[in-house]
């Protein structure tokens, strides 16, 4: 049964950072991608990393959010830094088999975790 945990959310003021982990189980050979919401939103993509641990960004984060990966523990980091408060949202984090070069789609996925909240404070 496969089974994501994310952690790591928090409420931090604008400028600050958060680290997020995702924990797999499970699962082997999966891309992991991070996707975020905010009530009555789209859900919005945010990265994704595969096993040899290629990237993509979303254009809204690049250059501040960075997606990592221990893979011997089967987790994957969002580091954010510079956070806004246009950050604030659920994030959720999904693994799935598909990893594409130029795009995040969340129907590439096909298990989710339970999300964690981020607050960014102006």
């Amino acid at each position: 049964q496969v089974h994501l945990v994310e952690s790591g959310g928090g409420s931090v003021q604008a400028g600050g950072s958060l680290r997020l982990s995702c924990t797999v189980s499970g699962y082997t050979r999966y891309v992991v991608g991070w996707f975020r919401q905010v009530p009555g939103k789209d859900r919005e993509e945010v990265a994704s990393i595969n096993t040899p641990g290629r990237q993509v960004y979303a254009e809204s984060v690049r250059g501040r959010f960075t997606i990592s990966q221990e893979v011997s523990k089967k987790t994957v980091y969002l580091q954010m830094n510079s956070l806004k408060p246009e950050d604030t949202a659920m994030y959720y984090c999904a693994a799935g088999r598909i990893f594409r070069s130029g795009a995040v789609l969340a129907d590439d996925f096909a298990y989710w975790g339970q999300g964690t909240q981020v607050t960014v404070s102006s």
